[in-house]
């Protein structure tokens, strides 16, 4: 099974929910007022839709046509405009210097990090979210290829000034905060 069908055939089949990563609602305040916004991977479009309501220009870009087509309707619904793009992500889909916001929660292709940075415009912000190897629950992926290592996304994104970044991992109280996640942000200088 191609991987466009396998995910076309999870969504059709699935009662998901459309939300924000955590990285990005938390962090709110960060966002411009004004200006692009990329939600990468966009699935359902959680992220496009929280990035819509905050006023900026957003396009969710995805390998799912089923997903597009959801997120489509959710947001004519809502009177939210976004600009959707079936294709299967590679470094050359990527325009230099396009947005100010850039948008991944749970989608891991490192070759992507260099295409992902040139995207973002001098002082855009890049969300990042996603699974760590040290994860305590079987909830998503369990292939170490999509996986990150422990401050993964600190070497993957260097080049990018620091905002915020959190891995819960293994410490302290296991059953409080968000175990099986790294999240990021990142600003280009």
């Amino acid at each position: 099974m191609q991987e466009r069908d396998k995910w076309d055939q999870i969504y059709r089949n699935s009662d998901i929910t459309a939300v924000p990563a955590t990285v990005l609602k938390q962090n709110a305040c960060l966002l411009p007022t004004q200006g692009r916004a990329l939600d990468l991977a966009c699935g359902l479009g959680g992220n496009a839709l929280f990035l819509a309501r905050h006023g900026l220009e957003t396009e969710g870009w995805d390998i799912s046509a089923v997903a597009l087509t959801k997120l489509e309707g959710k947001s004519q619904s809502a009177g939210l405009r976004i600009q959707t793009k079936q294709v299967k992500i590679t470094p050359e889909t990527f325009l230099h210097q396009a947005f100010d916001v850039i948008v991944v929660s749970r989608f891991l292709d490192r070759s992507l990090a260099p295409a992902i940075m040139g995207a973002l415009k001098p002082g855009g912000l890049l969300f990042y979210q996603t699974f760590v190897v040290d994860k305590l629950t079987r909830f998503g992926p369990s292939n170490p290829d999509y996986l990150l290592q422990r401050n993964e996304l600190l070497t993957l994104f260097d080049a990018l000034t620091l905002v915020y970044y959190q891995e819960l991992s293994r410490i302290g109280d296991l059953n409080v905060g968000n175990r099986d996640e790294a999240l990021f942000i990142g600003q280009k200088t």
